[in-house]
């Protein structure tokens, strides 16, 4: 049982002005300061996947003025109640590589985890409605540029054919995304991918 007084701490969104401090006074280097030192690296992997599930959050309408939630057992929630989960990849990566990364995404089971009960799930499955695969394609190591959206690809996949096509298996490969779904769609059009996999299309315009 969760201690009372030990609950889950819930975080509030900074600015990036809050400066370090201590018995002494203020710190002369701020929060900002942190985030350019600990994740201006984009294109490595294990920020370009966060960075994957914000430009998802973005192209989905999704509002993204709170916190993110490393804890829910899928990345977002869409106005009208679509659970996502993102999974990112690339050709480059940040280190010295002797050819370009095979593109395969992670589609494991997995069990869901309660972070206010501290309470996992009994039965592993996939959490989400839709799964949104994003490569960052391009292979130029001199003009790579996670910023640009143009240099992304999309595909959106209902869990339900997920399930049905892979079971249990633990990561599919680019052909097999392309195979099962078709072309990608480009970041304008992804908001439309996810409403027609999902089954909620929405009207035009919207």
């Amino acid at each position: 049982m969760v201690n009372p007084s030990l609950g889950r701490l819930r975080p509030s969104r900074l600015s990036g002005d809050e400066a370090f401090f201590n018995a002494g006074g203020i710190a002369d280097f701020s929060v900002l300061d942190f985030w350019r030192w600990s994740i201006s690296d984009l294109v490595l992997n294990t920020i370009r996947g966060v960075l994957a599930e914000y430009i998802v959050a973005k192209a989905l309408g999704v509002p993204a003025e709170g916190v993110r939630d490393p804890w829910q057992s899928y990345d977002l929630e869409s106005d009208d109640g679509v659970r996502v989960e993102v999974k990112s990849a690339a050709y480059i990566q940040s280190w010295a590589q002797d050819r370009f990364s095979d593109i395969t995404f992670t589609v494991g089971k997995r069990l869901g985890w309660d972070p206010d009960t501290n309470r996992m799930d009994s039965d592993s499955r996939r959490h989400a409605d839709i799964y949104v695969f994003a490569l960052l394609g391009h292979r130029e190591q001199a003009t790579i540029n996670p910023l640009d959206l143009s240099q992304w690809r999309f595909w959106a996949v209902r869990t339900e054919t997920l399930d049905d096509r892979f079971g249990n298996q633990d990561s599919i490969s680019l052909r097999t995304l392309e195979q099962l779904v078709g072309d990608p769609v480009e970041f304008l059009s992804l908001r439309e991918g996810v409403s027609l996999a999902s089954g909620r299309k929405r009207p035009a315009g919207t």
